[in-house]
This record gives structure tokens, sequence and C-alpha cells, in this order.
């Protein structure tokens, strides 16, 4: 009987080249160790990314990513490489999937390398320009935020139900337990890669990732370009309480986007389609996490196949009324009105104004 390996083609590649990579960078760590030589101030420079040999190892941007620097990393990375790639693989398609790793990828390491090139520049310390980026951490962190956009309302128990935490909350407790890790334990490199991978991420699926229309709403063609949904509004990330506070410097910046022309402001048809599609997100077939828990606790994943089909129906019942409203709307009549029935312009109700304000 043949083995079959259920994991899609890319992700298996990405998981091969981790595993060898990790491997060959502690190999070459430890013949560095062994050999004493005092000249030779970081890690090794060919596989993880420093700041200050980076441009005579140019793919070590690509590299470092899948360069963990022990044991425990890289089973962390492996498990959040199988698992999450596995599922957005297979959501997305393997193009899509692949163009999302490459820019979280270059984009994350290559601005941290500049942050650190200019901070060293600043504060004149040798740690600055010749510290070590490497690991998964941004992948980790933007692997979260596409969760967040596809299964927000998904629940994740563990120890037995003891802790249940939606899919939604997840990079904000990422982001601050790295945040929190960097400060206490000094581990600011990973800290670093998490919040641009978080932000690289966010952006990418926010603003230029092409989707498909799920909802079918959409009047300007089959395809949509990124997710004007209002769950997906960075505000949301975080806790309900400083939702305003977080809106108003999101809006600042963008509005300051828009008038460099690097992004373009959403319209209300945007958004409206864009809901729509997050509601009929979750009908739309997308792959189970694990295969194998499809026959485990099947009761929770009825029941929240339900929930989520009455949104996607209540959300669909709306259009649809609206749109049978506006088509039977009585067209102006050609007879002549009786004196008695013409009315009086100046009492006619205003006009409406739509509303075209765009959260970020």
């Amino acid at each position: 009987m043949v083995l079959r390996i259920n994991i899609p083609p890319l992700t298996r590649v990405i998981l091969v080249i981790l595993v060898g990579l990790s491997v060959v960078y502690q190999a070459a760590s430890y013949r560095q160790n062994q050999s004493g030589d005092s000249k030779i101030r970081t890690g090794v420079p060919w596989i993880a990314l420093t700041p200050q040999l980076s441009i005579y190892y140019p793919w070590a941007y690509v590299t470092s990513t899948f360069a963990e620097r022990n044991i425990i990393t890289l089973l962390i990375g492996a498990a959040t490489l199988f698992y999450g790639g596995k599922y957005l693989e297979r959501a997305w398609g393997s193009a899509e999937f692949g163009k999302f790793l490459v820019i979280v990828v270059l984009l994350s390491n290559m601005v941290a390398a500049c942050l650190y090139v200019l901070l060293f520049a600043i504060t004149r310390a040798d740690a600055q320009a010749w510290v070590s980026l490497q690991g998964s951490i941004a992948l980790q962190a933007a692997f979260l935020v596409a969760f967040k956009q596809l299964v927000p309302e998904h629940t994740v128990t563990i120890l037995k139900g003891v802790i249940k935490i939606r899919v939604k909350h997840f990079p904000a407790i990422f982001l601050i337990a790295n945040t929190i890790s960097g400060v206490v334990f000094g581990t600011h490199t990973a800290a670093v890669l998490s919040w641009l991978g978080f932000l690289t991420s966010w952006t990418y699926l926010r603003f230029y990732k092409t989707q498909p229309d799920l909802s079918g709403t959409n009047t300007g063609g089959t395809a949509l370009r990124g997710d004007a949904s209002e769950t997906f509004a960075f505000a949301y990330f975080w806790p309900d309480i400083i939702h305003g506070p977080v809106a108003a410097i999101a809006y600042s910046i963008f509005g300051l986007l828009v008038a460099a022309r690097i992004c373009t402001p959403f319209s209300a048809e945007d958004i409206q389609t864009s809901n729509d599609q997050a509601n009929a997100r979750g009908e739309a077939g997308l792959p189970s996490l694990m295969s194998q828990g499809s026959r485990r606790g099947g009761s929770g994943k009825r029941e929240e196949a339900e929930r989520r089909r009455a949104l996607a129906l209540k959300a669909l019942d709306q259009r649809l009324q609206a749109a049978t409203a506006n088509r039977q709307q009585p067209a102006p009549s050609t007879s002549i009105p009786s004196s008695k029935s013409v009315a009086n312009p100046a009492l006619e109700a205003p006009t409406e104004k739509k509303d075209d304000s765009t959260m970020v």
C-alpha cells in the first residue's frame, strides 16, 4: 500500500526548504564555533540575514526566513507551515499562496534590515548592524492575519475546552506576546519581524490581493481587489476598548497614503461587496485545517456552519429585498394630474446623500 502524503505541492516544498536550511545553518554554526575564528562577528551571514553584510549575500533576504535557530523554533515553524500552508494553499491556490509568501518574506526582511542599519547610524552600536535576522516569525504573523480574514469567528479550543479563543483574536495576542518577550528577554528581532509580517500581510490583503467574488454582488466584474470589509479594518484587530483611537490613527495614515497615491480609497459599493464577501466566505467550501478532525467534534462544526449559513442568507436576503424595492418603484405618470393631487416641490423630502466614508 502506497503512503499518500496529503500536503499541497508548494507547502511540501517550503517544509523541505525549512528543514534543510535549518539543518545547514546549525551545522555551519557548529563548525564556526569549533573553529574559534574571532574575526567572524555574526552567525552564518550567507544563510541568516545580517544587515551589515546583506549587500554581499542578497539571497539571505529569502533564506533567513527558513533558517531557525534551534529545534524548538524549528518545530514551531514546521507546524505553522504545515497546518497554515496547507489551509491557505488550498483556499487560494498555489500561485496566489506563493505570491503571498514572497511579498511577506521579502518586504519584512528588507524593512527590518533597513531599520537596524538606521538604528546603527543613530546609536553607533555595532550590535545593531551585526544582528542576525532569521526565523519564520514573520510568516507566522502573516498566517494569523490571513486566518483573521478567512475564518475570523472560528473558535480554537485548548486543554479540552478549558481555553476557547476565536481566530480573530490571535494576531493581537501574538504581537503582544512577542513585544513583551522582546522587552523582557531581549528577543527584539522576533518582535520586529512579527510586527513587519503583520503589517505587510494586512496591507497586501486589505488593498492589493485579487480574490474571486463569492457573494455575486459585485457589479464591476467577477474579481475583487483587496478586502474593504469592516471586520478586516485595522482597528478590528485590537480590543473593542481601543477601537476608536486606533481607527483615528489608522485613518490619518490612510489619508496620507491616499494623498501620496499609494492607496486608493474604497467606495460604498466596495465596502458593501466586501461585507457580503466576508459573509459568503464561510460557505465557499474552504478546506479543513486537519482532515482527520472532521470526524471528531462534528456537532460543533455543524453548529458553526449553520450559524455562518444563517448570516450569509440574511445578508443575501437583505440585498435581494433592496434590489426588488428599487425595481418596483413606479415610473412617473404621463397623464395630467388634477390640481388636488399636484405635489408641492417645496414640500418634497430632500434626497438622502449617500455616505462614501471609508474605514481603514
